[in-house]
């Protein structure tokens, strides 16, 4: 590898090609790009949560880092607000089964991800929670390259 793609560090305006993977605290990996194509894309974009930008910031092309991401940086805190009881009726023809994860449409039209939690005859209780709210994440990730982003 030449010197000329270590030269640049990961930073605004950056474009980045990574290998990732995310482990919960017992080391079950929760996601990886380690079995396919590497992640690409621009530093800032949206792409990746703050808290996982934040930590590559700095790094260049070779760079092999471990971070310990806490909830509040991830996914957020669990939160018992986010935990709503539902009426068979509003499932419609699905038919609820704890640990089922549907989908449901808010009163904006945005899909919120839920899991059922809990079934007590009519009642449904559905857990809006973003699966890996509260949980401290180890991100690890292999830098492959960056270099300026193209604005078109």
């Amino acid at each position: 590898m030449s010197d000329e793609l270590n030269k640049y560090a990961i930073d605004e305006g950056m474009e980045i090609t990574l290998h990732f993977t995310l482990k919960l605290e017992d080391a079950t990996v929760v996601d990886s790009t380690r079995d396919k194509e590497p992640a690409t894309f621009e530093f800032g974009d949206g792409n990746l949560p703050p808290g996982f930008e934040h930590p590559l910031k700095g790094l260049v092309a070779g760079a092999h880092e471990s971070f310990s991401i806490p909830p509040e940086h991830a996914f957020g805190q669990h939160n018992e607000q986010n935990i709503q009881t539902l009426k068979r009726a509003d499932f419609g023809d699905e038919e609820p089964e704890v640990g089922l994860m549907l989908s449901f449409a808010d009163k904006a039209g945005t899909e919120l991800p839920g899991v059922v939690k809990e079934i007590d005859g009519d009642r449904i209780e559905v857990d809006f929670n973003h699966p890996l709210a509260g949980r401290t994440l180890t991100f690890e990730v292999e830098v492959i390259t960056v270099k300026p982003a193209v604005t078109h």
